[in-house]
């Protein structure tokens, strides 16, 4: 459990890329927000812009860059002319670009239809720059270099993530899965492009359902079943002193009673509690593990001072903020559409908005964030709302650096057996599944070291695929047999495409080792599937950049599946086994290989752990 605070941190520098566009090549113009030392389409859409701009002056190379599309139809990049609204028909000013091109080693081609202009890169230059890119910022061990298709937007800044949050009494259930997948996703998104990014565990460790557990401990509470399996065991307490409370009323009082004397600091209230927090985390940590899921810090309601919550109900009142109701606090927020918002209950204790608040409060004392991300569920959207809003009329400018990312539902897990699901059941259950279908081809499951992780890694691929597939914000049925499947659009075909591509060097050793990119005869790649491949490749960072614009992993995981599909369809024709010409073999197996490190990436973006063998 590692603490990170703002002060012992440094915050991270990207530093210079190691890739630089070669001298060789016409020099392009500086165009503000790209980085063709980390994106070389940047290069390319700089080359359309200038051929735009010299063509249709008064136009700015900066101003056409906006309006450089990816193409359709075998395209690479459009130019919507209409959209410069410049006097003239669109035929004659497409006609002033068109007499003005001259063909060079950025662009092959331009050509016009109806109102757009269609341009062509430069298919060796193109083939050349993104593996010679992909190669530096992939095997730059030394300076320690981000992988391809980071880049510095966030340099120097800091995001505070919080997700998964479960209930230390409940059990991991779906809903915490879903934000922990995203949450962990949008931490490595981050992290990727140049933040620094403490992410946190929020655990659900306070309330009075701890007052209910502690009363029903004494009852049915067994200290070896707690070493065993802490969550478990607290949930079957819980739900045993549930059933009790149904019948007897005064179970919940005594459950009330209990936890006012936790808030109030009652020593011998709160040592049973604390154990119980504490094996609660270990678990929750090798769950975690399994999942390729780290945070920096547990945190959890219980942790917010009471000092600070009664300081913000202070500040609110004074502000005439806070309005009573049967001795209840409230916040009006009517005029924004926000309801009321309870910050207090008519017991006096605290309510999970006030916690929420005062946990804001402190984590930006102690952080100085740039911005605070909260992944919780789409039911909540009213909780969130209203809390950013009472924090940003205590007049806290933080406050407007607060984002939801919000998520939908999952309908219908269940176990195939049909039962009510949690995590640890899904995931043996779908490794078992998984090692059946590897036992059905007895030479590769000899070849593979430790064939049971394997299998458990190739199941939470598929769980976390079927999960990201679709914008986070839809609902989605959950499907055992699409999770699993090795055909189409699944996490075991992603798996399949990455270890098919990490066998080459295994089934071409006399091809070792490869030279270096700007040694490679890349011209010889000349196949419509390798360009495929390689324009897919070049067009990863800007996948990393729209991924961080929008805060959805479906965007990566259609680019994961588009390059896994690409790969296929070139594995009959561009091959490197029996591939005579040794020159055209290299060149193609260092497209392949550089296919693999960036579908790696793309897959640890996901927090996915690529497989060399399955």
């Amino acid at each position: 459990m590692a603490s990170t605070s703002a002060e012992s941190s440094n915050r991270p520098k990207l530093g210079p890329s190691p890739f630089k566009i070669p001298s060789d090549l016409p020099e392009l113009p500086e165009v503000p927000g790209t980085d063709p030392t980390r994106s070389v389409l940047d290069s390319f859409r700089i080359a359309i812009a200038k051929t735009v701009a010299d063509g249709l002056e008064p136009l700015t190379v900066e101003q056409v860059y906006q309006g450089v599309d990816y193409g359709k139809k075998g395209e690479d990049f459009t130019v919507a002319l209409p959209r410069f609204r410049l006097p003239g028909k669109i035929d004659e000013l497409a006609k002033k670009v068109i007499d003005k091109f001259q063909p060079n080693e950025w662009i092959e081609s331009v050509t016009h239809d109806k109102a757009f202009l269609h341009f062509k890169c430069r298919t060796s230059t193109l083939t050349r720059l993104i593996l010679d890119q992909i190669h530096a910022l992939t095997y730059d061990t030394e300076s320690k270099q981000p992988e391809y298709g980071s880049n510095s937007l966030g340099e120097g800044k800091r995001v505070v993530i919080e997700y998964s949050s479960p209930n230390i009494a409940k059990s991991f259930h779906v809903g915490h899965l879903r934000s922990t997948i995203i949450g962990a996703f949008l931490a490595n998104l981050y992290r990727a492009c140049g933040w620094e990014v403490i992410s946190l565990n929020y655990l659900g460790d306070w309330g009075t359902q701890f007052g209910l557990i502690a009363s029903g401990f004494e009852k049915y509470g067994s200290k070896e079943a707690l070493e065993k399996n802490a969550i478990q065991h607290l949930l079957e307490i819980y739900v045993k002193v549930n059933a009790d409370a149904e019948k007897d009323p005064k179970v919940r009082e005594d459950a009330a009673a209990w936890f006012k004397r936790m808030e109030d600091g009652d020593e011998e209230a709160l040592r049973n509690w604390r154990e119980w927090r504490e094996l609660s985390i270990r678990k929750y940590e090798e769950e975690y593990a399994r999942l390729n899921v780290r945070f920096d810090e547990y945190t959890g309601e219980s942790k917010v001072s009471p000092k600070t919550m009664a300081s913000a109900l202070e500040k609110l009142q004074e502000m005439g903020l806070i309005e009573e109701d049967n001795g209840a606090l409230r916040v009006n927020l009517e005029e924004y559409k926000l309801g009321k918002a309870v910050v207090r209950k008519r017991d006096g204790t605290s309510i999970y908005l006030t916690r929420d608040i005062g946990a804001a409060i402190e984590r930006y004392e102690k952080y100085k964030f740039d911005k605070m991300i909260y992944v919780v569920a789409a039911q909540q959207d009213l909780h969130l709302a209203q809390f950013f809003k009472v924090l940003q009329l205590m007049g806290y400018d933080w406050a407007n650096n607060l984002e939801h990312v919000n998520y939908g539902l999952v309908l219908g897990m269940s176990t195939r057996k049909g039962t009510v699901v949690f995590l640890d059941q899904i995931i043996r259950e779908a490794a078992s599944v998984m090692h059946e279908q590897m036992r059905k081809n007895e030479d590769k499951y000899n070849a593979i070291e430790d064939p049971e992780n394997v299998a458990t890694e190739i199941g939470i691929t598929g769980v976390k695929i079927q999960d990201m597939a679709a914008k986070r914000i839809n609902n989605y049925n959950f499907n055992w047999d699409r999770m699993l499947s090795f055909e189409g659009d699944t996490g075991p075909y992603l798996q399949y495409a990455h270890v098919r591509l990490s066998s080459i060097e295994r089934k071409n050793p006399e091809l070792l080792p490869l030279p270096a990119p700007s040694q490679l005869k890349t011209e010889l790649l000349v196949e419509p599937q390798a360009r495929e491949i390689t324009f897919l490749l070049g067009s990863y960072p800007d996948a990393v950049k729209t991924a961080l614009k929008t805060h959805e992993p479906s965007g990566i995981v259609t680019f994961a599946f588009r390059l896994s599909h690409a790969i296929s369809s070139a594995w009959e024709t561009v091959i490197v086994k029996g591939e005579e010409d040794k020159e055209k073999a290299k060149a193609r197996m260092a497209l392949y290989l550089s296919a693999r490190d960036v579908l790696g990436a793309a897959l640890r973006l996901l927090s996915i752990r690529p497989l060399q063998r399955m």
